[in-house]
């Protein structure tokens, strides 16, 4: 039996481990909520993300929508990050889609402020938990029950949150009063002071949700003044920029621009509502029916206030910066500068170059893209083979063809580090859909690698038909090898749109199944021409050699290029009606 003073201390810790969990719950709670509404939007979420425009005003929209659906801006700008370094948007798009999800994750505090009132919202967050195990349970309803779990978590852990803290009587604590009154009269240094502990404390627990749940649950019980609340709040739009800053860290320079606009973004507001900063609050305090002046207002709304002022702030933040997104833009190209050494490395990854995004659902769309890129640097490589057949000048001959073998061996890297990517992607929460998709893509970089292989297996054939053979090929077999490389090049190109899009409404199946026979064909007609050639001495059987290797390769390359449309699934799909 433990000692009756142990378990009074111990007992004196209970109130603060209550806290503890309940930030801990809060947050596994948003965690699951969000990965439970990216399951359900599946490919739609990711067909919106990949339909970002050009239009300032649409990307904001798309930012907002996306933030506020999945209820993670770390995912949306980590998301856009990886969008400008792969090309697919420009920095001043980029730019537009972080206006907007800096606008979108305000709902966040407004579902704290409408699921955190009220006595009886635990017995309806336990009814909600009751019904998401039903559903979770279910096949069909299995995402609809994570949601609800999820924002039943949050719910709960925020009111346990509230109740303990209420339960607590900090407003009564002489230590806790005296801390806080301590650090609250230094005027603009306290909120400076405030702003900078929000930054750090969002940096450390990568959650801005969490520290403003805190931040309220201060606020609401009457420790901290709503002053330096707000500056709170200021600083965690500050701390949740470093997500996407440390994840462009590795990335090209264009997405490391378009993580430091996010930056900028939320300094620039800082500062000018730093030099307005008493009457701002005083104003989103009116529109609230809020006196912070006033001893004996109702302290219990000021989490309404922190709502609206997080709200009113990324508004007027986003209205302003909207119309000055080119001066942002030249303004982050100075900051960040290309790397030395010029251009940057084509070779290396696009998309995810910076690990797993916060979910896997979303990490799918970064693996997809980086399997185009892959694509159409298979397509390219051909391209270098097709130029090195005609390379007569020895040192541009040596410099295509070692230019050539380092495309081989990154396809071999590319494969590898994609196969990875996607096996951790496949350790997390995921849809049976998007089960089934990155099983296609495994399969999909396996033929691309082999895509590769067989460029290289052509190049070092025309390099060592050029070191031994005595002749050059004939008329007649320059004109047959040119005809089945066309064919193939024609495959290949078929299949970098079917990879690009990946739905039948998109790409014509038989045109590929024709071009797969139509090579086949020639490859069995070119075979049996070849003996006859050779028996007619119209060339040696050294050449014959030389010149079938190249038309046979070609032939496996063009049935590496079916394999890799059939495990797109677009067969299944049309079969399905999906």
């Amino acid at each position: 039996m433990l000692p009756q003073k142990f378990n009074f201390r111990f007992m004196d810790y209970l109130p603060f481990l209550t806290l503890v969990g309940s930030v801990a719950l809060l947050m596994y709670g948003m965690k699951v909520m969000s990965e439970g509404l990216q399951k359900m939007a599946g490919s739609k979420l990711r067909q919106v993300l990949g339909a970002m425009t050009t239009n300032r005003f649409t990307g904001l929209l798309t930012g907002a929508f996306i933030t506020t659906s999945i209820q993670s801006s770390t995912a949306t700008t980590v998301m856009t990050v990886s969008f400008v370094s792969a090309g697919l948007l420009t920095l001043a798009q980029a730019i537009s889609v972080i206006m907007g999800a800096n606008i979108g994750t305000t709902a966040t505090a407004w579902i704290m402020v409408l699921g955190g009132s009220g006595s009886y919202m635990q017995y309806a967050v336990y009814a909600a938990i009751v019904l998401a195990m039903v559903f979770i349970y279910s096949n069909k309803n299995r995402n609809m029950g994570e949601f609800i779990m999820g924002l039943s978590l949050m719910l709960l852990g925020l009111t346990t949150l509230s109740a303990n803290a209420k339960g607590m009587h900090l407003d009564q604590n002489v230590a806790i009063q005296s801390f806080f009154g301590s650090l609250s009269g230094w005027g603009y240094g306290s909120y400076l002071l405030f702003l900078v502990i929000g930054g750090l404390l969002t940096c450390a627990v990568q959650s801005s949700a969490a520290i403003m749940a805190i931040t309220m649950t201060l606020c609401s019980t009457g420790v901290l003044d709503i002053y330096m609340g707000i500056a709170l709040v200021m600083g965690e739009n500050i701390g949740t920029t470093v997500t996407s800053n440390i994840v462009a860290l590795s990335a090209s320079t264009q997405a490391r621009r378009a993580a430091m606009a996010h930056l900028v973004f939320n300094l620039f507001g800082v500062i000018w509502i730093l030099c307005i900063f008493p009457h701002f609050v005083d104003f989103v305090c009116s529109l609230v029916g809020y006196d912070p002046h006033s001893e004996v207002a109702d302290k219990s709304i000021l989490n309404v206030v922190l709502a609206a002022f997080h709200t009113s702030f990324n508004v007027c933040n986003v209205l302003i910066l909207i119309w000055f997104i080119k001066p942002m833009e030249k303004l982050v190209c100075v900051l960040i500068k290309p790397k030395a050494g010029g251009e940057e490395d084509e070779f290396r990854l696009r998309y995810i170059g910076g690990g797993l995004l916060s979910t896997a659902e979303l990490s799918i769309l970064e693996a997809k893209k980086e399997i185009n890129v892959f694509a159409e640097r298979c397509q390219k490589m051909y391209g270098f083979v097709q130029e090195l057949l005609h390379t007569e000048k020895g040192d541009v001959f040596n410099k295509l063809f070692s230019r050539i073998e380092k495309y081989e061996s990154i396809t071999d890297n590319m494969e590898i580090e994609i196969a990875d990517y996607l096996n951790k992607v496949s350790e997390g929460r995921l849809s049976a859909e998007s089960k089934t998709e990155i099983q296609h893509m495994l399969r999909i970089v396996s033929e691309l690698e082999s895509i590769g292989d067989s460029c290289y297996n052509l190049a070092r054939t025309i390099s060592r038909k050029r070191q031994y053979a005595q002749e050059n090929f004939t008329e007649k077999q320059l004109e047959h090898i040119h005809n089945m490389m066309s064919l193939a090049g024609d495959a290949l190109a078929q299949m970098v749109t079917v990879v690009e899009f990946g739905e039948y409404r998109y790409v014509d199946l038989n045109k590929s199944y024709n071009m797969e026979h139509e090579i086949n064909n020639y490859r069995t007609q070119l075979k049996n021409q070849n003996i006859v050639d050779i028996n007619n001495k119209l060339y040696d059987y050294q050449m014959g050699v030389f010149y079938m290797d190249l038309i046979s390769e070609c032939e496996k390359l063009g049935d590496y290029v079916m394999n890799v449309i059939e495990a797109t699934g677009i067969k299944e799909k049309k079969a399905n009606g999906f």
